[in-house]
């Protein structure tokens, strides 16, 4: 069954459906802080962190990796998220030093056996940390997101940007598009299991509704993964069933999907005491068939 597979050498993949904003002044750290739920003020240059920015009810406009330059803090999105998070954002920056715009350089991806051993020997690095003219982010064992505003030439054969997203589905990576805004709080996207969320960092947009899914046990739905197959193409928003004996049940969103040969891996958000051998479908095509695939990280609180 084909499935989104670490390619057996490094290889790269050009990142073309991301969009990276950037933050730049003397009060960029202090201003992010209080939009988003991740520590801004606890990361050091050449450091990056998963996290959320919310609306004043706790959900979600987006989610994002967030990366810490010498002189600047960079988000990276989908695009699609952009028309309606960006001008939240910025509401606010006219009262503080900062400065939001478009990052001007490149996002692209590396991964593949051997993939570590090879940063370490081109950037001289062992782990997340600046390189000349931006950032070596490692997303996980042989898999890394490179940011610069220099050119990169890297002498690696190329990969599909469809399997890097793949990857990012198994590893239960998420990634909110434009329709999803406003539909989940940040622990619905397992962000607090991917420490995207400080809950010991003081107030931000949204932060007594997040607070409280946490310590009064509020959210009871959870990204998953699933994998099978569909005859039709799928989409962020689709609507997955759940079979219940005879009958099917709406039971969900695609978040993210990723399709090959009729095979199928996606991440959903669903209840969280889904059984383990629950069977599902998409609502437009009665004929897919799909499943729960283990989650390579613990589920929390």
């Amino acid at each position: 069954m084909p499935t989104p597979v670490f390619p057996a050498e490094p290889t790269l993949f050009s990142l073309t459906d991301v969009a990276i904003t950037r933050l730049r002044g003397l009060d960029r750290a202090k201003y992010l802080q209080g939009q988003v739920t991740c520590d801004v003020n606890a990361l050091q240059p050449g450091q990056s962190t998963l996290g959320g920015h919310c609306d004043p009810k706790g959900k979600l406009w987006s989610n994002f990796r967030l990366l810490c330059l010498e002189d600047s803090l960079l988000l990276l999105t989908k695009p699609s998220v952009l028309v309606r998070q960006l001008p939240e954002l910025k509401k606010f920056a006219v009262f503080a030093k900062v400065e939001i715009d478009t990052y001007p350089g490149l996002t692209v991806g590396v991964a593949g056996q051997g993939t570590d051993a090879w940063i370490a020997a081109r950037f001289g690095v062992q782990g997340t940390a600046l390189i000349e003219g931006g950032m070596a982010v490692q997303v996980e064992a042989d898999r890394w997101l490179l940011v610069s505003e220099l050119p990169l030439e890297l002498g690696l054969p190329a990969g599909q940007e469809s399997l890097w997203w793949g990857l990012d589905i198994k590893a239960g990576i998420p990634h909110l598009e434009a329709v999803h805004q406003g539909e989940y709080i940040p622990q619905m996207l397992n962000l607090q299991a991917l420490d995207g969320i400080s809950f010991t960092k003081g107030c931000y947009m949204g932060q007594e509704i997040v607070a409280r899914a946490k310590y009064r046990g509020a959210n009871n739905r959870a990204l998953f993964v699933l994998a099978g197959t569909a005859t039709n193409p799928v989409a962020s928003g689709d609507a997955l069933e759940i079979r219940l004996g005879d009958n099917w049940r709406r039971s969900g969103m695609v978040l993210n999907a990723w399709q090959q040969e009729g095979q199928l891996w996606l991440t959903a958000v669903l209840p969280k005491d889904t059984e383990a051998d629950a069977q599902f479908r998409l609502k437009q095509d009665e004929a897919a068939s799909l499943r729960l695939q283990p989650l390579p990280y613990p589920l929390v609180d």
